[in-house]
């Protein structure tokens, strides 16, 4: 959506019905996870801010019937929410390197060039673009924030300040910006009209071109119960199963799936256009039994997903109860904590702590403050809780007894980094998928 649309107005490819799945329109009957009400995961208060009233959202998250999409119902307006964003993905080392390996290995695997074009939807502060704007690839990035954009055209990044949808696809047409590689890294699940953002990846793809996405697995956040990753700005939420019905409905076809480890098990997916699915043999750099085992990988987690029950809509209902145990299992530990005179503080101020501190009902009086790299967050209160974020050296200063890690799926890079807690014989603690004390 552009600024000034409203949610009736910007479905330019059809709308989309509160109550009714977003790919298929199938009446939303089915609770997959009721996590009560939160306010916006990213929109961290400053001071003045604590005075005033703070909106919050239901969240409350479907599983369709029919295609079993899980996805929230719209209930803020994308503007609300990625116009003014608080997430710079260059804060984090682990993630920056996880760019640059995907750089390197796309580059050399699709022969991308001079004469090549990298198309990257949700590219926020050009952290992965440099990557191959270092190897002279041309490049252009996607974000509708502004104040992150404008980092991006600080390293000589080409951005376009928009929502990426139809209409901006064929105005990217029309400038010669077609797509050799489209690329949209944790940015599937943040466009609420799923049919128009497919068909706009499908008209600015090249002939023979590749789309490459990540985004977090569906079967990863049942088995590990990863509730906090739901918030407002993911409004769908994939399995390779749903995935596959999407893309196939848009003449798009899924030719091969990775499993990795980022953000606690996500699925990197590569696809063409059904008309071109000869082409990307020689595209890749790949021969055709390359291309043959890629398919296989495909069939292969399909077939799994289908033993692990993501077939069957009983598996996705009997996710809320493992929510509901979790919520008493991290209650009592906080609690338990604090009653004995330990002092508790948290590392991060990412969206997914803001999930679990609402949904918990956790303030300052159970985690006095936590810390965060960034200095975009630093001095402001986390949205609900209005836990206070600091530097990370006021850990030393003030020694909790316990650090909860909060972005859970960098526990590795953060412990090595706070590892000095050991000193007054601190100690770790993750959540999530369970609780681990370290």
């Amino acid at each position: 959506m552009r600024a000034g649309e409203t949610a009736e107005t910007s479905q330019r490819g059809g709308k989309v019905l509160q109550g009714c799945c977003r790919f298929c329109g199938t009446p939303l009957e089915h609770i997959f996870a009721d996590l009560g009400v939160s306010p916006l995961a990213n929109s961290y208060l400053e001071p003045a801010d604590l005075k005033k009233m703070e909106p919050f959202y239901p969240l409350k998250v479907y599983v369709c019937n029919s295609c079993l999409l899980v996805q929230l119902e719209e209930v803020e307006k994308p503007e609300a929410i990625f116009s003014h964003y608080a997430y710079f993905s260059s804060y984090s080392d682990s993630w920056l390197e996880h760019a640059k390996n995907y750089a390197w290995k796309t580059i050399e695997r699709f022969n991308l060039d001079k004469k090549s074009r990298v198309l990257e939807i949700g590219s926020n502060d050009g952290y992965l673009l440099s990557f191959f704007k270092e190897q002279e690839i041309p490049v252009t990035g996607i974000d509708p924030a502004e104040n992150v954009a404008e980092v991006a055209k600080a390293k000589g990044i080409e951005t376009w300040v928009n929502y990426f949808d139809q209409e901006l696809a064929e105005e990217l047409v029309a400038a010669g910006k077609k797509a050799d590689l489209l690329v949209g890294n944790n940015v599937l699940a943040h466009i609420p009209n799923l049919n128009n953002l497919l068909r706009g990846m499908k008209k600015v793809l090249k002939p023979g071109g590749v789309i490459s996405l990540e985004f977090p697995g569906l079967l990863s956040l049942i088995e590990k119960r990863q509730f906090d990753t739901i918030y407002h700005e993911h409004y769908s939420y994939f399995s390779l199963t749903s995935a596959v019905k999407v893309f196939s409905s848009h003449g798009l076809e899924i030719i091969e799936v990775e499993e990795l480890a980022t953000h606690g098990g996500s699925l990197r997916i590569f696809a063409c256009r059904k008309e071109d699915k000869n082409i990307p043999v020689g595209a890749l750099g790949a021969t055709a039994d390359t291309l043959m085992t890629g398919k296989r990988r495909v069939q292969e987690l399909l077939a799994l997903e289908e033993k692990r029950g993501l077939t069957n809509l009983e598996t996705y209902k009997a996710f809320s109860e493992q929510v509901k145990t979790a919520k008493k299992e991290i209650l009592k530990f906080l609690i338990g904590a604090t009653e004995q005179g330990s002092r508790v503080a948290a590392y991060g101020a990412p969206a997914k702590g803001n999930t679990l501190l609402n949904y918990c009902g956790i303030g300052p009086e159970l985690i006095e403050f936590t810390v965060d790299r960034s200095p975009h967050k630093q001095g402001r209160y986390l949205p609900g809780s209005h836990i206070p974020v600091l530097a990370p050296e006021m850990v030393d200063q003030k020694r909790p007894d316990y650090l909860v890690v909060l972005p859970w799926n960098l526990t590795g890079e953060i412990t090595n980094q706070m590892e000095y807690i050991r000193q007054w014989n601190g100690r770790f603690v993750i959540f999530v998928p369970e609780i681990n004390v370290f």
